[in-house]
């Protein structure tokens, strides 16, 4: 994979020229994408910016996220080259970065359920994930150094788990969602993919200009709430073991490590928050469902034609849970620093025809609290699977603290 921190560190030295990285990304891409398919267009000749912190580092794009030099057709025929007037405000704020947008990376159609035809880098026969496919497999290919994806259930913090890679969910609202397809206003989340935390923190750093989130003095030795979510299920083998090696390498790095039960208000957020995101869903599509309704994705348009019941008040009703499970969670975090908790239910599972189940991603959407896998563990078949750290809602700097101590506490053993 390539680093993005070690990318600018020979870029600030001189070592390497802006275009020379980029060029190393176009070869990289040259090399890998016919085998994985991680791309819906890209540039034949970028160019590199001459200034900016993240100059000569190529970054590919969600295809829900609007750029005026590429199409932005979401996965779905019903947007069949169709080319945004303008970028979307996170595209800019990579652009001002210096940052190069390389081309549009494969999403899930609607970043929903139905898959794309991407390979998990890993091994081919299975899922990278989803719904953010193309930029979890672009980066674990080692094509590029940065990508940016969204999440509204699990589908940042999952293809990474499953392509064995970093990636952040920040904070609610840290990253500007205009010019992003809705799906949940409530919930919709840009996020980062990175070959590890560090590039993550720089490449976070630059776009939102906050030098804090490269400090590492936020969590020195951090007291971590082990939480495994009972409520969502009981997982996968390989899912409980990675959570089980991450503790064990935090604990013998000097950590302070307990195991955790959530509050039951947080179990009934879990619960609710599919009301929450199929309610809004249907305002969100209103005008594809109900103008293109043959045209639809099949799984989500079978999950629209599923949830067009839920009433007004059943949706207020779930946002008030939401509301008072927030509450909960910032309680929680007086005690500890960072909650550990599952990011997939096991590795990556095989074919095609599913992304894997987010069942353990999407209550920390629905709380909005910045999360970040970390590779933890390899399961059978050479698969990767990851474990998540949570920080409190705005604290992000301490999120990408901690999972650069779990990162580099499991790399000791």
């Amino acid at each position: 994979m390539i680093s993005l921190a070690e990318l600018q560190r020979r870029i600030e030295t001189g070592d390497l020229s802006p275009d020379a990285a980029l060029a190393q990304s176009q070869a990289a891409i040259d090399a890998h994408e016919k085998a994985i398919g991680a791309f819906v267009c890209r540039s034949e000749n970028p160019r590199a910016a001459g200034t900016g912190p993240l100059r000569g580092i190529a970054v590919g794009i969600k295809d829900i996220i609007d750029t005026a030099d590429f199409p932005t057709e979401m996965g779905s025929p019903i947007y069949k080259n169709h080319r945004p007037r303008a970028d979307a405000a996170v595209v800019m704020t990579l652009k001002q970065a210096g940052a190069t947008i390389v081309g549009k990376t494969t999403t899930t159609a609607f970043a929903a359920n139905d898959p794309t035809a991407t390979l998990n880098p890993r091994n081919h026969g299975h899922t990278p994930g989803g719904s953010s496919s193309g930029s979890a497999a672009a980066v674990a290919a080692g094509m590029i150094p940065l990508a940016l994806g969204t999440q509204t259930g699990g589908s940042v913090i999952r293809p990474a788990s499953f392509c064995g890679i970093a990636a952040i969910k920040p904070s609610f609202h840290l990253l500007p969602k205009v010019g992003v397809k809705c799906f949940s206003w409530m919930l919709d989340t840009v996020g980062l993919f990175a070959a590890g935390v560090a590039d993550l923190a720089q490449g976070l750093a630059a776009m939102t200009n906050r030098p804090e989130l490269l400090s590492a003095a936020a969590v020195k030795v951090p007291r971590i709430g082990v939480v495994m979510q009972e409520f969502a299920g009981e997982p996968e083998s390989a899912g409980a073991e990675a959570v089980r090696i991450a503790a064990a390498a935090a604990e013998r790095a000097g950590a302070s490590v307990r195991a955790l039960k959530l509050p039951e208000i947080v179990a009934e957020a879990w619960r609710i928050h599919p009301t929450i995101q199929d309610f809004e869903a249907h305002h969100s599509f209103a005008w594809e469902y109900c103008e293109n309704y043959e045209a639809m994705p099949p799984l989500l348009r079978g999950r629209l034609d599923e949830s067009r019941d839920i009433t007004p008040a059943a949706y207020d009703a779930a946002r008030a849970v939401a509301i008072r499970a927030r509450a909960a969670v910032a309680q929680v975090f007086e005690d500890v620093d960072i909650l550990l908790t599952l990011s997939a239910p096991g590795a990556a599972p095989k074919g095609l025809s599913s992304t894997g189940d987010p069942r353990y991603n999407r209550l920390w959407t629905l709380m909005g609290n910045p999360c970040v896998n970390v590779p933890a563990f390899i399961a059978e078949g050479g698969l990767p699977v990851g474990v998540q750290v949570i920080a409190a809602y705005g604290d992000d700097a301490r999120a990408l603290a901690a999972a650069r101590f779990v990162e580099e506490a499991l790399k000791r053993g």
